[in-house]
């Protein structure tokens, strides 16, 4: 009776979550039957699965896997902020007042970047909501108490530009919020079902391949090689693509680096499409049990010079616990080894804008406690 009573238990435990990922919208589409089929052509996807330019193992051992949830569940004070974060608020009659010729970019935490470049208002990776889980209630919450602008008061987005389908990257609840007021979305391949499943215009979206080039309003979207993984349930990992992304206008050449590991691509991506006026780059939510798939931030001082940057922004901190390590060690590692290597380096506090047209570094230490 016993066994029948544990087996019934952890029976309903998987049904429930079977028709909880079938009915919540979180999780998105999936490309369809002849997307899979063009897939197959391309020399960086097997046995229907996107591959990484190099051998890329995240497979961890029994050992591993216990120690890490064990680590997980201890937690550790350290990994939050103990004091509230400054956030500079955004006025959104600043965006709409600004003239044509002014470039910048405001940072939002993690990710998620607001670029204002010859008249037109791009997003990068806008994951604006509170939890980057499927199940907020036990997802790592955001660091600050707001951001910088509601989605709401947001204006026209000419484009978002989305790096792979991971939660911290790809939300949900913002692009609900953010889809009426876009003209087009930009994706890896694959990752546009999840768009359309969530009811925005296919002809809005551009799935694009490593290599692809597109023109938007005098820009020019490059989606280029990461080394990292896809999916958003339980077995659809590698099922869509990663990218990071070259963004080029009339005036100015900017790199995101969306999540990665260190590889032979960056340097591939400077000589191709280098240098970059600005590049921003992943540092944080590492460790040495995932090293192939998140750089540490030492690697990622290198990766910026590999891409040939002549501004660095660290990214992928400052908003979620999703590592082990403490919220502060990504920016203070970068700081030091960009010091060491005589790197420009910015680190503005969130909502802070960056004026491109100008050389200053934006060096404030805010993540201090004062």
């Amino acid at each position: 009776m016993i066994g029948i009573l544990i087996g019934s238990f952890f029976g309903v435990i998987i049904l429930g979550g079977a028709i909880f990922m079938n009915v919540s919208p979180q999780f998105g589409g999936k490309p369809t039957t002849a997307q899979q089929a063009s897939f197959k052509e391309l020399s960086y996807y097997d046995d229907g699965k996107f591959q990484n330019q190099v051998p890329t193992s995240m497979d961890m051992s029994f050992g591993e896997t216990v120690s890490t949830m064990r680590d997980f569940i201890k937690g550790d004070p350290s990994r939050q902020p103990s004091h509230q974060l400054p956030v500079h608020k955004l006025d959104s009659l600043s965006i709409a007042d600004r003239s044509a010729d002014e470039a910048r970019l405001t940072w939002f935490g993690h990710s998620a970047f607001l670029l204002e470049l010859e008249g037109k208002n791009i997003l990068l990776d806008p994951m604006l909501g509170e939890s980057p889980s499927p199940v907020p209630f036990f997802g790592s919450k955001r660091y600050a108490a707001d951001i910088p602008i509601d989605v709401a008061k947001l204006p026209h987005i000419d484009a978002v530009i989305i790096s792979h389908d991971h939660y911290d990257h790809l939300d949900y609840s913002s692009i609900q919020k953010l889809k009426d007021k876009v003209d087009a979305f930009y994706t890896p391949l694959g990752v546009g079902a999840h768009l359309a499943a969530w009811g925005i215009d296919e002809k809005k979206i551009h799935e694009m391949k490593w290599g692809d080039e597109a023109t938007h309003g005098g820009f020019t979207f490059i989606c280029t090689p990461a080394r990292h993984f896809s999916g958003r349930g339980l077995f659809d990992r590698f099922s869509t693509l990663w990218a990071s992304w070259v963004i080029k206008s009339g005036s100015k050449n900017l790199y995101f680096s969306g999540d990665s590991g260190y590889g032979p691509h960056f340097k591939e991506i400077g000589e191709k499409y280098g240098p970059f006026d600005i590049a921003m780059m992943e540092c944080g939510q590492y460790n040495e049990r995932w090293e192939n798939i998140h750089m540490f931030p030492e690697q990622t001082v290198q990766a910026f010079l590999d891409v040939q940057g002549k501004l660095l922004m660290p990214i992928h901190w400052g908003a979620f616990s999703l590592a082990l390590h403490s919220w502060t060690d990504p920016i203070e590692r970068a700081s030091a080894k960009a010091k060491e290597l005589n790197v420009n380096m910015a680190t503005p506090r969130i909502g802070e804008t960056i004026d491109l047209n100008q050389t200053a570094s934006y060096t404030t230490r805010w993540w201090e406690q004062q």
